[in-house]
């Protein structure tokens, strides 16, 4: 493998390692924080050890995402020193305004959460979780608008070899950012809501602390129905957006070789990719028109059509991404989101029954629910950034021009090499710490016996 291909390597393992920590992180702050507003309002002091509780498997969270995202902001220097020198005058605003606007936000306000219990009054102490949630959820903004300008390049001109910002707001403006932004942070709070639910499910078929873990898994339940059919519907926008802006992307995705109108939706392809055919395919008349114009008739470009489209635009080479990638993340990821969809569904009919999700026949079984949003997070990554392919700034710069060139295959190797150990071992911390502290469950309240004390003098 060349310097290329390893850096993308690299680029790619340490973004799902750190993407394996933010979602979780969006979507707990924001419970955490709703838990303790019932608790600041109502007095009720259950909803303090629900806070506390899901508080501290938070920030075992954080910790890790902070530590893992640190890395990828040199790896811009360090593998991809010609993409920095290219488009670094915009690049670099939206990340130095992320660390100096949002992350201090949520930094400085969290420390204040954590040492601030009983110094200050109930609601001044839940307005610093509402602003560590603010600063998390601003912050992925930022980072957004950065990878929005790679999707999706707007408000630069060309000086010198180099893309210089000349419209601040069109960057703020990006279409792309107003899809992906609220799709990314909903299913960060989908993935929030399915932790949530999953371990108090977990607890509650034990017995243990029941009034903690009913309330927890009803609010999961509420907040996770809401955040998951909004991740759909807000799906469906960037669908459309991508059939207009990266259309390429949605002909691999579909396996769709040859432009149609109406075009049919692939339920399972066999392709040949060298050759652009099927060997196999079982499709859907009409249904990917009606998912891209809300309508049966319209044009969906095919790849072969759009190969010849971008090779008169751009000049010779190959503009076609890894269809097998790039289908069957599409796949994995919906059908992640869709069984989480039902399990939501599934808990919901339950509460408004007023019977116990307990009483379900398979309801051993939910808790492994937990791995579902990891699953549709990490593919959908791995779907926006493969289906980008092979340009780093779409439609700009191609992925070949801009990595470092100095660098040697083995050079890059060692640090990948070394980071995937480094970063293997912070996860596998993370999971333990997150299995700890779960299984340990809420503090008692005062003057409560914890079980098997009695008598331990």
């Amino acid at each position: 493998m060349d310097v290329l291909n390893l850096s993308q390597w690299q680029f790619a393992i340490t973004s799902v390692y750190h993407f394996f920590f933010v979602p979780l992180t969006l979507g707990l702050s924001v419970l955490t924080a709703i838990m303790e507003t019932i608790y600041a309002s109502s007095g009720q002091e259950v909803y303090k050890r629900m806070a506390k509780f899901w508080g501290t498997l938070f920030l075992i969270n954080f910790a890790m995402g902070v530590v893992t995202g640190i890395v990828q902001e040199f790896q811009f220097g360090m593998n991809w020193s010609e993409y920095s020198r290219y488009v670094g005058d915009i690049f670099g605003v939206p990340l130095a305004i992320e660390a100096l606007l949002a992350f201090f936000l949520e930094s400085t306000f969290l420390g204040l959460w954590i040492f601030g219990w009983d110094k200050v009054s109930k609601g001044l102490h839940a307005a610093f979780i509402w602003l560590v949630a603010v600063g998390a959820n601003i912050s992925a903004l930022w980072i957004l608008i950065a990878n929005s300008f790679m999707q999706h390049p707007v408000g630069y001109e060309l000086e010198n070899g180099r893309a210089v910002m000349t419209d601040f707001g069109a960057l703020l403006a990006n279409q792309y950012v107003w899809t992906q932004f609220p799709h990314t942070v909903l299913s960060g709070f989908t993935t929030g809501a399915v932790f949530v639910f999953g371990i108090s499910l977990y607890h509650l078929l034990r017995k243990k602390d029941e009034d903690v873990f009913r309330r927890s898994l009803n609010l999961a339940t509420v907040f996770g129905s809401i955040s998951i059919l909004l991740v759909i519907l807000v799906g469906h926008s960037q669908t459309q957006q991508l059939v207009r802006l990266q259309p390429m992307k949605i002909a691999s995705v579909e396996a769709l070789w040859e432009s149609m109108d109406p075009a049919s939706f692939s339920l399972f392809t066999w392709g040949d990719e060298a050759n652009l055919k099927d060997r196999f395919a079982l499709r859907i008349p009409n249904l990917l028109s009606i998912l891209a114009y809300n309508q049966p008739t319209g044009l969906v470009k095919g790849i072969r059509n759009l190969q010849a489209e971008y090779e008169q635009q751009y000049g010779p080479g190959d503009y076609v991404p890894s269809v097998f990638t790039t289908y069957w993340t599409f796949r994995i990821m919906v059908g992640a989101g869709l069984l989480i969809f039902a399990l939501m569904g599934l808990s919901l009919y339950y509460i408004v029954r007023n019977k116990p999700l307990t009483s379900f026949k398979w309801a051993r079984f939910l808790p492994l629910a937990i791995a579902l949003p990891y699953l549709a997070n990490s593919t959908g990554w791995l779907l926006t950034e493969m289906g980008r392919q092979p340009w780093v700034v779409y439609g700009l710069l191609k992925t070949e021009n801009a990595f470092s060139p100095n660098l040697t295959p083995g050079m890059v190797l060692a640090s990948v090499i070394i980071l995937t150990l480094v970063y293997g071992a912070l996860m596998a911390a993370d999971v333990y710490l997150l299995v700890k502290f779960a299984r340990k469950g809420p503090e008692q309240p005062e003057g409560l016996e914890q079980p098997g004390a009695a008598g331990a003098d």
